[in-house]
């Protein structure tokens, strides 16, 4: 019985290394990007992405948590706008940043995570005129620590980011294409 339980230990632990021997091959930076082609000029998407209190009608995150409290700040829109935002387990807590607004064809925005994991990211917009509309790019990068890499070997980030991502330019395209 020993015997059978030392070798069940020892199949644990060779497995848990493993996961952390193949952790360490992960790299030591994300990046997420996804676009969509937009139906709608750039000056009529851009202020529907620097206003973070408009964020509501198109985000993907703000439905997850109908009670989740936002708090705005600084600048209404553009740079210096600020936003924190604290909720379920689905939405977490973190604040944003608008650093750089270079309207209408860039937003680049400090993203930081407090729960349910730590996290520090840049998140930014582009919006490249094309034809009669405009190419709408969503991007976050960041650093990827040990946690992080520890996560990638189970699940794939750039899928289950991107999803959110998608759903979020859909719902900006579907936005900005009526109006």
């Amino acid at each position: 019985m020993l015997k059978a339980i030392a070798i069940i230990a020892i199949v644990l632990a060779a497995g848990l290394a493993g996961i952390l021997v193949f952790a360490l091959t992960k790299p030591d930076t994300f990046r997420v990007e996804r676009s969509l082609a937009v139906k709608a000029p750039a000056d009529a998407i851009y202020p529907v992405v620097a206003d973070f209190r408009r964020w509501t009608a198109w985000s993907p995150y703000e439905s997850r948590d109908p009670a989740m409290k936002r708090i705005f700040g600084g600048t209404a829109e553009g740079k210096g706008a600020t936003y924190a935002w604290d909720g379920n387990n689905n939405v977490g807590a973190g604040h944003m940043e608008i650093l750089e607004a270079n309207a209408p064809s860039k937003l680049r925005i400090k993203l930081d995570f407090e729960r349910p994991f730590e996290g520090h990211n840049t998140a930014e917009f582009t919006f490249v005129p094309q034809g009669d509309g405009t190419l709408v790019t969503w991007t976050m990068d960041g650093p990827a620590p040990f946690v992080s890499k520890v996560m990638q070997v189970f699940i794939n980030m750039d899928s289950m980011i991107g999803k959110d991502f998608e759903t979020g330019l859909a719902s900006l395209k579907k936005l900005t294409e009526k109006q």
